[in-house]
This record gives C-alpha cells, structure tokens and sequence, in this order.
C-alpha cells in the first residue's frame, strides 16, 4: 500500500468491507474529496463513501495494571473452536453469554455453558506465571477466531479486570470484558458415572443427524435406549405421527439405560470434536450425561462436554 499524503479518518467498517470482498484481484484508489466523502475508483467504477474525522474514533483504552500471557495461535484457537457455541444468549445472565478464561500455574482452561449444556477445553501442557480469570463476550471472540483461524503464531494476552487486549502480529483487538462472577461450573460436573458408553463419534453424529429429522420440532427430543453391546436411538414426532429408529453397536459397562437428550445439543458437541470414538458417561435418566474423546487430538489437553437430559414422552 502507498499513500501520497498524511490523513487521519474513519470509515464505516461494514460498508467497506461489504464493497472491498467483491472486488477481484486488482489495484484501488482512495481519494479523499472536499465533500467529506472517499472515492474508492477500481476498474471499472467509482464508489464514494462518507467519512468522519478521524480524532472522533474512539481511543483504545490502556491496560493499566494488567496481567500478560502467551499462547500459540492455533491452541487459542482450538479453544474457542470448541467451547464457543455452548456459550448462551440469554440477556438476563449476561456471565453466560461468552467464555470463562481461566488461567493458573498448573493449567489454562476455557469454559462455556448455557445451563443446558458446557464445554470445559482444558490445556494441562500450558500454564501461567500468574493466576487470573476473565469472561469474555461472544461477538469479538468470534473475530478473534476468525482471525486466529488463519494464525500459528504466538499471540501475548494481556488483561485487567475490565478489558482484554491480544496482539497479534501487527493486529490489536481489544475488547471490555463482561462483568460479574462465573458459575461454579465444576459443582455441575457428575464424577460418579458408572454407565459409560464408549462408541465411533462419526456413526454416533450421523446416526443422530438422520433419527432427529423425525423428533418433534419444539424439544428435538432423541432417546438413546443402551444394553448389553446395542444402542437404540429413537424419535418420534406425535402431532405428524413420523418416528425413526437406529440400532449402533457399542462397548457398555454398566446398568441398562434410557434416557433422553436434546438432539440438536448432541450434533453440536459431536460436531466440535475431530477424534475417532467417544466416551458418554451417565448415572440416572435425570442426571447430566459427559461426552469425552477417547483420542485427544492434541498432547496436554482434556476435553469435558456436559449434556443436560430431557423428560422422556412416555
């Protein structure tokens, strides 16, 4: 990029980038006129767009009396991959509607839940100097994502108790982190879990995908009847009279089980992970069922997926 003057100003983001992502490979001018607006000319046309003084962008804000980190950009990622679409939308807990960072000397671990369901993505080979939390918002963690998705360099955090800021590179993204105490997600992890499911995580997502076509559209309710080495999964929509039915083999210890999930919930978590078989471990038809992987993808890293059940038709 060349630019023949100093200028200082400030366009709006959407519009441009809404404009510059259709254009093929070719140069642009920018030309700023007297009529407040830029003339972006390409080959074939002219585009003007207002713009506002740049000193009325808002300034970042410093990061005083902060707390530094490193970590390799696609770990970082891999952590917001996994954790993110169990984070909730619900205005009234705002705590829940991001991530919890959670760093220590022996570990760093990133947690997200919606009450229904939480992902627990926790790195036992990385840890910090110092110990600190922070939750951050949805929105600029999936900037960060997008932008770490194309990323393998080491990434420095640096945080306070108000905002986080990632360097990246020749990047910043700063953001205000949201205020107000996580839950004590560890006291809803069951640790007694004597029926343990072990099974191909493909065959178990795909058998899901094709039986919840058939739940009822407002619960997305699957049952998943286990016993001796059989896994029924079933559904049935009673207002279209439509059902479905599947039978996968499966390595089973414990009593036999029926217990109901939320199919979409299952997809999701099925979906966010890349290892060959999983682990689902439950206690009772009432009680939260955990997903695990049999195969970390990763050295040093633990993944928990926690399921709420739902109330079986009878």
């Amino acid at each position: 990029m060349e630019s023949e003057t100093n200028s200082l100003i400030a366009l709006p983001a959407r519009l441009l980038l809404d404009i510059l992502k259709t254009f093929p490979e070719q140069p642009l001018t920018f030309l700023k006129t007297e009529k407040n607006t830029v003339e972006i000319s390409a080959n074939n046309g002219k585009y003007a767009v207002a713009y506002v003084n740049g000193d009325e962008f808002p300034k970042r804000p410093q990061i005083k009396d902060s707390k530094t980190l490193s970590v390799k950009g696609n770990i970082l990622f891999t952590a917001i991959n996994t954790t993110l679409f169990a984070s909730g939308n619900d205005d009234l807990r705002p705590v829940m509607s991001g991530i919890f960072f959670q760093f220590s000397t022996e570990s760093l671990t990133f947690v997200a839940t919606d009450a229904h369901k939480l992902v627990r993505y926790t790195r036992h080979d990385l840890k910090s100097e110092e110990t600190g939390e922070f939750i951050m918002p949805k929105k600029p963690l999936q900037i960060l994502k997008n932008t770490l998705s194309v990323i393998d360099e080491e990434i420095t955090i640096e945080y306070n108790q108000t905002n986080v800021q990632y360097r990246i590179g020749n990047s910043t993204l700063t953001c205000r982190l949201i205020d107000g105490k996580y839950p004590n997600y560890e006291a809803v992890i069951p640790k007694e879990n004597p029926n343990q499911m072990t099974l191909n995580r493909n065959d178990f997502l795909n058998s899901v995908k094709r039986v919840s076509i058939f739940s009822n559209k407002t619960t997305y309710q699957v049952s998943l009847m286990i016993a001796g080495a059989s896994l029924k999964i079933s559904a049935e929509d009673l207002d279209y009279s439509n059902s479905a039915e599947e039978r996968l083999d499966c390595d089973y210890q414990g009593d036999d089980i029926k217990i109901g999930f939320n199919s979409r919930f299952l997809i999701e978590m099925l979906s966010g992970l890349s290892c060959e078989d999983i682990k689902l471990s439950m206690s009772m038809p009432n009680r939260a069922g955990l997903i695990t992987p049999i195969d970390s993808t990763q050295e040093g890293e633990d993944i928990t997926m926690l399921v709420m059940p739902v109330m079986l038709n009878n």
